[in-house]
């Protein structure tokens, strides 16, 4: 009588017959939503230019068509502001250095990063609450909102700078918390698109303050 002997079937287990996948499929929706980030960011910077391009340009026919436009003089605050503003993109660079190019699992990336962010962070505080004081400075000379075109333009572009400044401000703040608390996955993405949001505000500054000296 003859005995048949039968070879056990090796099965994987499931933990590793599935790991693969997961990780494909993780890898996939971090670098997706990455992409996503990156295009939205894009859209809305296209967005601002097209709104600041709109405004410059009427501000250039209202020029040409009107014999009540006169010069003002422009606050020398706005030099200061302007280097604050310039001196942030710097900080924020040194951030991304030390989050970005240095492993995560260094561990005095994040603490330095953090402080890179914290010093943009403020960078940005005083360039806003130096928008404040060239309004306050022209508002000592007679010049409000409704005084002459020139005024008028100056409040509006400067207005709508500052408002899109402080949405950065807040998207940096975000930034920091997130990374504090290290959630690693959202870390990239986000940091990112602001650090891209923050330095294209700097150039449209440096263009507007060309503007205002300029134009006004």
């Amino acid at each position: 009588m003859s005995s048949t002997i039968y070879q056990p079937v090796r099965t994987p287990p499931p933990a590793l017959r599935g790991s693969p996948l997961p990780a494909a499929r993780v890898a996939k929706v971090l670098s997706g939503a990455e992409g996503a980030s990156q295009s939205g960011i894009w859209v809305g910077i296209f967005a601002i230019t097209m709104s600041f391009a709109a405004l410059t340009s009427a501000l250039f026919v209202r020029q040409g068509s009107g014999a009540d436009w006169t010069h003002i003089a422009l606050p020398s605050v706005l030099y200061a502001n302007t280097l604050a503003l310039l001196l942030s993109s710097a900080t924020l660079q040194m951030a991304r250095r030390a989050i970005t190019a240095v492993p995560p699992v260094e561990p005095r990336a994040v603490p330095v990063g953090l402080g890179w962010l914290m010093a943009t962070l403020g960078l940005g505080s005083v360039f806003v609450a130096g928008q404040f004081e060239a309004w306050r400075q022209l508002a000592a000379q007679g010049l409000y909102l409704a005084t002459n075109p020139n005024s008028s333009f100056y409040y509006v572009l400067t207005a709508m700078h500052g408002l899109h400044v402080l949405a950065g401000i807040v998207a940096l703040a975000l930034v920091i918390g997130r990374i504090a608390a290290s959630r690693a996955t959202s870390r990239k993405s986000t940091f990112e698109a602001t650090a891209t949001y923050w330095h294209f505000m700097g150039i449209l500054w440096i263009y507007l303050l060309l503007v205002l000296r300029t134009k006004l």
